[in-house]
C-alpha cells in the first residue's frame, strides 16, 4: 500500500484527475466484495513441496508450469476465463503444478526447482507430456524439455534471451537487488512486495490508472470481480527463494546464461515448440522469447491469460496440440 500511494503522490504532480479517479477506485477495491476460494484441485504426485493438480480432461497429458513469482492460479482464475479448463476441453488431461510453500524449497535455485522437482514430477507421469509454462514457468519448461523425453513444448510470455531487455528494465532489477540482496540473504527469501515494486516500477501511471478505471466498474459486474481476484492473485505470491532470487537476477538477467547457451539446455528444441508472446508486455517483452515460431497476441502480460485476447491464445493452442 505505502508503495502504491508513493506511485498515485507521483502521477499527480502531473495528472491530479488521474490520481484522484485512482484514490477512489482503490477505496472501491478495499470495499468489494471477495469470493471464497475453490478447494485445491487433487494431488496425482508429489516431490518435496511441489505437487501436480488434476484439473479435468482426458487424454494425453498437458503439464502447466506457472511463474515461481506468481500463484499458480492464474492459470484456472474463474471458470470463464480458466486455460487449464480450456486445454481440458480439447480432449487433453490438464494438470498443474504447483510449487507449494517457499519454505520447503528453501534450497532451491531456480535451475533446481527444474532438475530436483519438475522432472522427478514429471517421470511420474509415465508418458511424454506437453509442457506449456507461463512467464518464468516457460523459461523453465524449455530447460525441463532439454532433459526429458517430452511430446511438444508451449510458452506463454517466458523469457529466454533476457539481454534483450530494455537497458531500463535491467538497470531496474539491478538496482533493486543491490538494495535487497543482504536482506533477501539473511531472511533466505525475496519478499513479494518487494518483487512486486519492481514489477510496478517498469510501468508506474499504468498501475495508477488500473485503479482509476476500476473505480468507474459496476461492483457487481464480472469484470469488477475479475480486478479483485487479479489484484489478490499478484499480491499473494511466496517469497522467492534466495538462492532461485540470485539466480533469476545474478545469473539470468544479468549475464544472460539462457540465451548465450549456458545455462539448462537450448531453446532450439528437437521437439514441436510454439511461444506466444504479448504484444504490450513489459515484464516478459516479445524480444526476449525464444527461438521458433511465435504466435503474437495483442495484449499485455496477463490479459492474454484472462482478459479478451485470451480467444486468440485458446485457439492458437488448439491449433498447435491437434498437429
Amino acid at each position: 500500500m505505502p508503495l502504491f500511494l508513493e506511485l498515485v503522490r507521483e502521477v499527480s504532480e502531473r495528472d491530479p484527475e488521474l490520481a484522484r479517479a485512482a484514490l477512489a477506485g482503490l477505496r472501491a477495491y478495499e470495499q468489494a466484495p471477495r469470493r471464497d476460494r475453490p478447494p485445491p484441485k487433487p494431488e496425482i504426485a508429489r516431490v518435496g513441496g511441489a505437487a501436480l493438480r488434476d484439473h479435468g480432461g482426458s487424454g494425453p497429458p498437458v503439464i502447466f508450469i506457472p511463474s515461481l513469482i506468481n500463484p499458480p492460479r492464474i492459470l484456472d482464475l474463474d471458470p470463464e476465463v480458466s486455460l487449464t479448463a480450456t486445454v481440458a476441453e480439447m480432449g487433453r488431461r490438464a494438470l498443474l503444478l504447483d510449487w507449494g510453500k517457499a519454505d520447503e524449497r528453501a534450497g532451491l535455485s531456480v535451475s533446481r526447482h527444474v532438475e530436483d522437482l519438475l522432472l522427478d514430477l514429471l517421470r511420474n507421469i509415465g508418458e511424454p507430456a506437453t509442457l506449456i509454462g507461463y512467464c518464468l514457468g516457460g523459461t523453465m519448461a524449455i530447460a525441463a524439455a532439454s532433459q526429458i523425453e517430452v511430446e511438444r513444448v508451449a510458452t506463454i510470455a517466458a523469457p529466454w534471451h533476457f539481454a534483450n531487455y530494455p537497458d531500463a528494465s535491467l538497470g531496474a532489477l539491478a538496482e533493486m537487488w543491490r538494495h535487497s540482496e543482504a536482506a533477501a540473504r539473511q531472511l533466505g527469501a525475496l519478499p513479494m512486495e518487494v518483487l512486486q515494486a519492481a514489477f510496478w516500477s517498469l510501468d508506474p501511471k499504468r498501475t495508477v490508472r488500473k485503479f482509476a478505471e476500476f473505480g468507474r466498474l459496476d461492483p457487481a459486474s464480472a469484470d469488477s470481480r475479475r480486478f479483485v481476484e487479479l489484484e489478490e492473485w499478484a499480491n499473494e505470491g511466496e517469497p522467492l527463494p534466495y538462492l532461485a532470487a540470485k539466480e533469476l537476477i545474478e545469473d539470468l538477467f544479468e549475464k544472460d546464461l539462457p540465451g548465450s547457451g549456458r545455462w539448462l539446455g537450448s531453446d532450439r528444441l528437437a521437439v514441436p515448440a510454439l511461444h506466444l508472446t504479448a504484444d504490450h508486455d513489459r515484464i516478459a517483452p516479445a524480444a526476449t522469447a525464444p527461438a521458433g515460431d511465435r504466435v503474437a497476441i495483442p495484449s499485455g502480460h496477463v490479459g492474454m491469460i484472462v482478459g479478451s485476447a485470451r480467444h486468440r491464445l485458446h485457439d492458437a493452442l488448439a491449433n498447435f496440440l491437434k498437429h
